[in-house]
């Protein structure tokens, strides 16, 4: 058999099972998509390891032909994935432009640019993306909820967050100001925006230690400022979960509505048939 023999061979099964194979790649249903993910899972933890292992020279040094090989034998597998994808998804635009079909895109992309310009591998390392892709698995898809859920929340609390960022840049930028103004350039605070990146510091309870007040009124300040450093990271953490709270509450009550009506419908039915009988029966 010809090679343009076998190319049509391939192009006419894969025309036949077209939807077979996209209830194994998409689907999760049925057993063999199940054991697909299952492979799937494995093929992209180990593909993983194995860009962080060789990140490290010593292990690059030993092991790199080994870690090309196995890097070169995933990246062909998820190739042939992404195009299968591509070939069986019901809408191809929407797959290839979503985020999902971006990120397994760019999980496959860094290897061959590395091969054409070897230059660019520092990007090589990118590859670690694929991670992302574990959230593909249907067993871990309630996790994609919960995130769904954080993100309505978050959209929920701009407003509130905006004006305590708000709040926060005046504070920052006044305490600065003072900083500069008590310690001056001999204590270390040798301009404004330096006594800004202090007080973001102190604020934050990082306190890296580089600069230091040294009179009695900035230690003051700074103590004032790391009292309320703890209030400051609570009051956002508090209105982000407030309003993920609110929208529990709103999924929990949308579906017991839900339920209400199922069962409503249900009685309907039910109801319809007993008249139908009563109907027949006259």
């Amino acid at each position: 058999m010809s090679t343009k023999e076998r190319i049509e061979t391939l192009r006419e099964y894969l025309k036949k099972n077209r939807e077979y194979i996209g209830e194994v790649i998409f689907g999760y249903k049925t057993k063999e998509g199940k054991q697909f993910d299952i492979y799937l899972l494995i093929a992209i933890v180990i593909s993983v390891i194995g860009v962080i292992l060789s990140s490290n020279e010593q292990i690059k040094n030993s092991y790199g032909i080994l870690f090309t090989l196995i890097e070169w034998i995933f990246t062909i597998l998820f190739t042939i994935e992404y195009a299968l994808r591509i070939y069986t998804a019901k809408n191809k635009r929407r797959y290839i432009f979503s985020f999902m079909g971006i990120v397994d895109l760019l999980s496959i992309v860094p290897t061959y640019l590395f091969f054409f310009y070897p230059p660019i591998h520092v990007l090589v390392d990118i590859r670690v993306i694929r991670l992302i892709r574990i959230f593909r698995i249907y067993g871990l898809t309630r996790y994609m909820r919960g995130a769904n859920t954080m993100q309505i929340a978050l959209r929920s609390s701009r407003p509130k967050i905006t004006v305590f960022l708000l709040f926060l840049s005046i504070t920052v930028t006044v305490i600065g100001t003072l900083m500069y103004i008590i310690e001056g350039q001999s204590n270390g605070f040798e301009d404004i925006p330096k006594s800004i990146y202090w007080t973001i510091v102190t604020i934050t309870t990082v306190g890296y230690g580089d600069v230091v007040p040294l009179t009695a009124v900035g230690r003051f300040l700074a103590a004032l400022l790391m009292i309320l450093g703890y209030a400051i990271i609570a009051l956002p953490t508090g209105i982000v979960s407030a309003e993920i709270t609110k929208e529990v509450e709103q999924q929990k009550s949308n579906l017991k509505n839900k339920e209400i009506l199922d069962k409503l419908d249900e009685l309907q039915k039910k109801f319809d048939e007993l008249k139908n009988e009563s109907k027949d029966s006259g």
